[in-house]
């Protein structure tokens, strides 16, 4: 638990010099250092700022403070810095470590941020100002209480509940997360033009439509990871975008995506190329058969693309074929022995079951995708 008395601490000159002064030491040794005043403290912000220095880039330059459980919670500075949210004035519901804060304050003139832990809320202050965000103002409160008091009016309103039940245990319905958004969108809608809410990477898209009616959703990855589903009430018609941050983004309607025909199964797999591996993102928001139409054969949302030429411009890693094979009795002659990195896309075995079945084994250098197409099991190697 951080405490007051670790914040006065962490905001004092000596141990702010102590800091600077260890910031490339293994944690471990600052530990031991009986020369180094609080020395347990010291390594602990360390070892958070070490970690911060890629996720959180600004925090680590400004030696920002960064408590354990806030740091494990936040987003990376590149998933907030890319969200489409603009204006005059900006309230955020969930400050925390104030992330997606401090992204909002280079996009809003004015950003109010309710925090309701006022330990939490002390460090968000202390941090911001370190930053030079001089536009963000943090208030101590539940959202709940803020919102039924509040009387200004603002162009947007920000929220990314908090998806810890009171067990530790992880809540992705959006009714069951805090503040419930769900049962607070009336009061929102009066109190700001148009709402942002951030989700589990683990979110239904479709749930966003069922809740909220007409909206725009986005799946956002980064470095093939799934990392955040966001649903924009801005009075726009339903959209679904994917974003793959550095590769691209694509974005349809729901009726596209929802009438979009996926290819024929075919007989022969023996004049494809080319396989291409669709981004995460463009999985979880259902647009491979949309998005890959006219320039890739795929057969299943989750699976594997398939085609003659390269394709450009498509959400996924392309790769040359080295050969196809379908996965019978006498596939086990061919993957005997090998090492490899193991793909699969709706097959019925796993990973472990792949290499006992077949005999090989992961971590080298050869890479196989295990597929389904119709009825057939097919490996293809790549």
């Amino acid at each position: 638990m951080f405490t007051a008395e670790e914040f006065q601490i962490l905001c004092s000159d000596e141990i702010r010099s102590a800091i600077e002064g260890n910031i490339d030491r293994n944690p471990t040794d600052i530990a031991l250092d009986k020369r180094i005043p609080h020395a347990a403290i010291v390594a602990t912000q360390v070892k958070n700022l070490q970690k911060a220095r890629t996720k959180l880039p600004s925090y680590f330059a400004a030696r920002a403070i960064v408590p354990t459980l806030a740091y494990e919670q936040s987003s990376s500075e590149e998933c907030a810095e890319r969200k489409d949210l603009q204006g005059e004035s900006v309230l955020d519901l969930t400050c925390g470590l104030g992330v997606d804060t401090l992204a909002l304050s280079k996009r809003f003139k004015r950003v109010v941020t309710i925090e309701r832990n006022e330990g939490v809320a002390a460090v968000a202050r202390e941090n911001f100002r370190r930053l030079g965000a001089s536009n963000i103002e943090v208030v101590c409160s539940s959202a709940e209480e803020y919102i039924a008091n509040c009387t200004d009016h603002f162009d947007w309103c920000f929220s990314d509940p908090d998806r810890r039940g009171s067990k530790g245990e992880k809540l992705v319905r959006l009714e069951d997360c805090s503040p419930n958004v769900v049962a607070l969108m009336p009061k929102l809608r009066e109190i700001a033009d148009k709402v942002g809410i951030k989700c589990s990477p683990l979110f239904d898209v479709d749930e966003a439509f069922r809740l909220f009616g007409e909206c725009s959703v986005e799946c956002v990855s980064l470095g093939g990871e799934a990392k955040e589903v966001n649903i924009y009430i801005d009075g726009s018609a339903s959209q679904l975008k994917a974003v793959a941050i550095g590769l691209g983004e694509f974005s349809c309607s729901v009726d596209a995506r929802n009438t979009a025909k996926w290819s024929a199964r075919p007989s022969d797999l023996s004049h494809y190329r080319y396989i291409t591996l669709p981004d995460v993102a463009l999985q979880h928001s259902r647009m491979v058969a949309v998005a890959f139409e006219g320039k890739c054969d795929v057969w299943s949302n989750n699976g594997i693309a398939l085609s003659t030429e390269k394709p450009e411009g498509v959400l996924g890693r392309i790769f040359a074929i080295e050969a196809i094979y379908e996965v019978d009795s006498a596939f086990k002659r061919v993957m005997k022995g090998a090492k490899a990195e193991i793909y699969r896309r709706d097959f019925p075995l796993s990973n472990s079951e792949i290499c006992k079945r077949f005999r090989c084994s992961e971590g080298g250098s050869e890479r196989w995708c295990f597929t389904r197409i119709g009825e057939r099991l097919i490996a293809i190697k790549f």
